[in-house]
């Protein structure tokens, strides 16, 4: 491992830094697509996507909650 404060360290660091952006993006996107279809299949009794469009507004918070839940938990994770 190069000093970090030498300019192949700091680029290093950098370059790290980016990756793990890169990573907790993709994780952020698989896991949000893996809760809504989990979610989609488990209320099968209503069409979700379609009340949205309709402006059903506690269907459309019910979604960002989940979101922003399951946003938190691969931040924590990663």
């Amino acid at each position: 491992m190069p000093d970090p404060n030498s300019l192949v360290g700091l680029l290093t660091q950098y370059a790290r830094a980016v990756g793990w952006s890169i990573a907790a993006a993709v994780g952020f996107a698989i896991g949000i697509g893996i809760a809504l279809k989990v979610f989609d299949m488990l209320s099968t009794e209503i069409d979700e996507w379609e009340e949205i469009k309709k402006g059903n507004m506690g269907v459309a918070l019910i979604f960002v909650s989940l979101i922003v839940m399951v946003g938190l938990l691969v931040y924590k994770v990663i």
